[in-house]
């Protein structure tokens, strides 16, 4: 059985995080869930820089403070997804955004590793005293929301976004401990370690 676990961002992932962000392009795939990666191709050491500062932040309108995660399969040492995690929230996250956005490489796609992906994120949000998790989705992204309601989420709100994204989104909470109990037979065994820190 294939294991997989959660890696700090860290220079030894450099030439394949970039790999990971630009396999999005190349598949002109939306990008969710990298921290900003993508914003800073050219400065990989300063996305590091980035990360350490989101942890420490105070709470504001403008941000938060947040972890970035590689998730990574064991197997091949392979950077398969990535998750931010936003550890308080916003007015402007409460009502779009909430406490996680991830993705899984475009290639990799399909295996049922977004699920393993949220479930090691909720596992750290229990760690980190977070009882009920906000998420959306786009109605017409089908696996999306299809994850988020296999881990336990319950469609609280559905409406048309005008600001954001221009189409329906499903807005889901997810009580974390009931998923992490009601999951952690089908998980558990994949799971290497939740975080692994460079």
């Amino acid at each position: 059985m294939e294991k997989f676990y959660f890696e700090e961002p860290n220079i030894n992932r450099k030439e394949e995080a970039l790999t990971y962000i630009n396999e999005f392009y190349e598949y002109n795939s939306e990008i969710n869930g990298v921290g900003g990666l993508h914003r800073y191709l050219d400065d990989y050491e300063g996305w590091l820089k980035k990360l350490e500062e989101d942890y420490i932040r105070i709470p504001s309108e403008e941000k938060v403070p947040a972890r970035t995660y590689f998730l990574i399969r064991e197997s091949d040492n392979l950077i398969i997804g990535m998750i931010n995690i936003r550890l308080a929230l916003n007015e402007k996250l409460k009502k779009f955004g909430g406490h996680i956005g991830y993705s899984i490489r475009p290639t990799e796609r399909g295996n049922g590793y977004s699920k393993i992906n949220l479930y090691l994120g909720l596992k750290v949000c229990q760690e980190y005293g977070i009882e009920v998790v906000i998420m959306d989705a786009d109605k017409d992204n089908f696996a999306s929301w299809r994850t988020i309601e296999s881990l336990g989420g319950i469609n609280v709100k559905e409406y048309f976004d005008n600001e954001n994204t221009h189409c329906i989104v499903k807005d889901y909470e997810i009580n974390v401990s009931e998923s992490i109990n009601n999951n952690s037979n089908i998980y558990e065994p994949m799971i290497k370690q939740t975080i692994q820190r460079k």
